[in-house]
């Protein structure tokens, strides 16, 4: 079974997992119980992502002294306030300009505030394979086509070895 998944406000086991698809893009947020009332989401009127991204934002600025000069996106003029009330960032650049807002929010959410990729560890480890056994049998191809036949049998031999290696697909 999977890892057990934590709230994203408060950290305890989470038992309400939400899916919210906004203009084609998919949100989720995982609650406890608690939260989840509190928040409003086992109600029957509805729940907003982005109000609960709003209302995470401003628990995670609670610690932080006021400024002057807040923060924004000089590419868009997104600023932090926007960012609460719309819930969304205006371009790429908002990401480095609010930075110090957005990571305490998406440690919150997310387990990581660096995207490392889409494809699982195991899925690299099998296209690297598969990319080197294709790689071989081309110069297994050109081998044979020279009439440098020792060369293609190791080369087949090599292939061989890579196949008895690959790691194999769980069920």
């Amino acid at each position: 079974m999977g890892e057990s998944l934590k709230c994203d406000i408060c950290g305890k086991l989470a038992t309400v997992h939400l899916t919210q698809i906004v203009n084609n893009k998919i949100h989720k947020v995982n609650l406890c119980e608690e939260c989840a009332q509190q928040k409003g989401v086992t109600s029957s009127a509805g729940f907003s992502l982005a109000d609960m991204l709003a209302q995470n934002l401003d628990l995670s600025l609670e610690g932080m002294e006021e400024s002057s000069q807040e923060p924004h996106c000089t590419h868009c003029g997104c600023t932090v306030e926007g960012f609460k009330k719309h819930g969304r960032l205006g371009c790429p650049d908002c990401y480095v300009a609010l930075k110090s807002v957005i990571e305490p929010i998406l440690g919150n959410i997310h387990k990581e505030v660096i995207h490392k990729g889409k494809r699982p560890v195991s899925g690299l480890t099998r296209i690297e394979f598969k990319k080197q056994v294709e790689a071989l049998d081309e110069q297994i191809e050109t081998a044979i086509a020279e009439e440098r036949y020792e060369d293609a049998a190791r080369l087949r031999d090599e292939i061989r070895v890579l196949e008895n290696q690959m790691p194999t697909t769980e069920s």
